[in-house]
């Protein structure tokens, strides 16, 4: 199988070392410095008002509606620490190439995670019990790719993403007469900020496209905790 690698120009003070399925490692040393204190940023908020959350929720939201955020809120810490720990590892060492596969697996979890918490309030919606299982399976199915078959499909990935991220359009109606409107805009903000993240995770060529790539997820993530507080807490007193 062709790994994918590419031949590289390297730039001034760049690390250029020839990697598995991603053509070369040219990041230069400013550059992983910015992507660390992104990623750093996005944890300590993410914990901070991840806790806030759950703390609050406690009081306002149902049994099913509680665990669903506290899924939600384990998983946002999850993939920013094994994003940060992947991105940030030393490029000659195994393990890099282990954690290059969770990282990409952890996209599907963050966006079947971050559904749930906003399905689970469509009680009364027969549709919503299948919407979950449909993103759960499709994010298992991309999780499994992603595992099984490094380094494959990643362009299709990027695609698969978006598809279920917004999959939720399916269901506009029962989500439009159960969520709060400050919730529904702020998750349609996020889901925006995602997706034009993903022209400068595709832009290799642009300086700092890394940092600012996961600029736009932190972002995105923190518009979409936003709207699960707004629904679960801050709707409700």
């Amino acid at each position: 199988m062709n790994d994918g690698s590419q031949t590289l120009r390297r730039r001034p003070g760049e690390i250029d070392i020839d990697i598995p399925f991603m053509g070369r490692w040219h990041y230069s040393r400013a550059e992983l410095i910015a992507d660390g204190i992104v990623h750093a940023v996005g944890i300590v908020l993410a914990i901070a008002a991840g806790s806030c959350l759950l703390t609050l929720a406690a009081f306002h939201a149902a049994p099913g509606e509680y665990i669903a955020a506290v899924f939600y809120v384990v998983s946002l810490l999850t993939v920013l620490s094994v994003s940060l720990a992947y991105n940030l590892w030393p490029v000659a060492s195994p393990a890099k190439w282990v954690l290059r596969r969770f990282d990409h697996s952890a996209i599907y979890l963050l966006i079947a995670a971050t559904y749930t918490p906003f399905l689970a309030q469509l009680k009364a919606e027969p549709l919503a019990g299948w919407m979950i299982a449909v993103i759960w399976g499709a994010a298992m199915a991309g999780i499994a790719v992603k595992v099984l078959l490094p380094g494959r499909f990643d362009r299709l990935a990027v695609i698969f993403y978006l598809a279920i991220g917004w999959s939720g359009l399916v269901i506009a109606g029962p989500l439009l007469e159960t969520l709060p409107a400050v919730s529904l805009a702020l998750i349609v903000a996020g889901g925006v900020v995602y997706s034009c993240g993903v022209v400068f995770f595709a832009w290799k060529g642009l300086r700092f496209h890394n940092a600012l790539w996961h600029g736009f997820v932190v972002t995105g993530a923190g518009l979409h905790l936003a709207a699960v507080f707004d629904a679960l807490v801050f709707s409700r007193l």
